[in-house]
């Protein structure tokens, strides 16, 4: 099996974990990457296998409005810093997926400066979509051309122009044979061509190492349109994130069921199928803590996380319990600085990381949580049984959202259970695992044995 589908992510968007300036002013490097180093040892505390990190590369601002494909964002360090730290990351048995931003570059591009200095005459006047000289903007170029999202800071790469095609091959070569990288996250995915999304396939195959993974980012839409032999091994799970916290707000396990169902429907996240990648919280949404009505879900939503079908990812500093919300139209409170030191009694202190690391633990040790098939036990509004189940070894995980203690009483084959997070052990002699579990709270049984 490929590396991604075993895999346990972690995703870190380094430019505000590690506290570097909003505006780039294009200066001598500052080797704040060299600041990760420390947080190599935490992830395999945690039990991740994967990190995914971006944007990593020049750029402006937020790291999305990329001046320059093959240099580190100088906010961050040196080229050779970051094939320092990949080497580390893979000598500590972590692969690593770095953000590909190719819809669309900043306004320092070298093909958009050329258009700016030399107009109808620029080579590169066909790199981008809808160049009109005719038109304006608010930045007085004195032409105007397709954007992302309404920003002309991200200017659109017309990604049907063979030169484009061939330079983001180009780019994409240098970061395997420069750091390494064992994958990228495509952004903007569900905006990406299809016939570019095929030709980045078409150079994953063809870059020299094995399972070189593509995951992309799309908000919604029929999946499998993305995820199929010829484009994407995943895409990122929406509609689970949303149903995560919509699900327990509302004391609906219906909702999540039924997502689960929709994406199985699709032909994904199947034992035979292909994963898709699940989250709770990112750099772009609001962290899962401040969606939920009662925070005491956070547990029993982790415990979703890491035993339904897909592939696990948390989010910087959630393993923390950290909060973020968007706050005057600013993303900058889900990006934080954190000083990992801070931090440094978390594995034994604090409910949030032990919690994760021992979800880590069980995702590890429990192959039936990653190729198993799923089968629900249970399900009611508030009560919620189901179990994965591989080669006759069954892991089944409970939960229950309501404010008082539920009664659990589902098939199970004979045998000793033990509670992975509480650590009850409880005997199955007729075929019927008997649980009792708190309010708001749930747990993942699996064999003694």
């Amino acid at each position: 099996m490929a590396w991604y589908e075993e895999a346990r992510f972690y995703h870190i968007y380094p430019l505000g974990l590690l506290g570097a300036p909003e505006k780039n002013d294009y200066g001598e490097p500052v080797s704040r990457l060299k600041e990760l180093d420390p947080w190599i040892d935490h992830l395999k505390k945690l039990h991740i296998n994967a990190l995914y990190i971006g944007p990593l590369f020049e750029s402006g601002s937020h790291g999305y409005d990329t001046t320059d494909y093959k240099k580190l964002d100088s906010r961050l360090g040196t080229n050779e810093d970051l094939k320092i730290f990949v080497k580390k990351c893979h000598d500590a048995g972590m692969h690593v997926i770095l953000d590909g931003v190719f819809n669309h570059t900043g306004r320092d591009f070298f093909a958009f400066q050329d258009i700016k200095n030399n107009r109808e005459n620029s080579a590169y006047r066909d790199w981008y979509l809808g160049v009109n000289f005719g038109g304006n903007n608010e930045y007085n170029d004195g032409f105007s051309y397709e954007n992302w999202g309404g920003y002309n800071l991200l200017a659109k790469l017309n990604q049907r122009n063979p030169a484009v095609k061939d330079y983001i091959a180009e780019v994409i070569r240098f970061w395997v044979d420069e750091f390494d990288i064992d994958g990228l996250r495509l952004d903007a995915a569900d905006v990406l061509d299809f016939d570019f999304m095929k030709h980045l396939r078409y150079v994953a195959n063809t870059v020299g190492k094995d399972d070189f993974y593509l995951m992309g980012e799309v908000i919604h839409g029929e999946y499998n349109r993305w995820v199929n032999d010829e484009m994407l091994h995943s895409v990122t799970n929406y509609p689970l994130h949303k149903a995560l916290f919509s699900g327990f707000n509302s004391h609906n396990f219906f909702e999540i069921a039924h997502t689960s169902k929709r994406i199985c429907d699709m032909g994904l996240n199947r034992p035979e199928g292909k994963h898709l990648y699940n989250f709770s919280d990112n750099h772009d949404v609001e962290r899962i803590i401040n969606k939920l009505s009662n925070r005491d879900h956070w547990k029993p939503v982790h415990i979703l996380l890491y035993t339904m079908p897909g592939i696990p990812s948390i989010y910087y500093g959630s393993e923390f319990g950290l909060e973020g919300k968007k706050e005057n139209g600013s993303d900058a409170s889900l990006r934080p600085a954190i000083n990992l030191a801070d931090y440094a009694d978390a594995y034994e202190t604090n409910v949030y990381t032990k919690t994760i690391a021992t979800l880590g633990k069980v995702r590890a040790e429990e192959r039936a949580l990653t190729y198993g098939t799923y089968r629900e036990l249970t399900l009611t509004t508030t009560n919620y049984a189901f179990e994965r189940v591989l080669d006759d070894r069954h892991v089944i995980s409970l939960l229950n959202n309501c404010d008082d203690e539920a009664h659990f009483d589902v098939e199970a084959p004979n045998g000793a259970y033990v509670a992975a997070i509480s650590g009850e052990t409880v005997e199955v002699t007729d075929g019927r695992l008997r649980v009792t579990i708190p309010p708001n709270d749930g747990d993942v049984y699996r064999p003694k044995s």
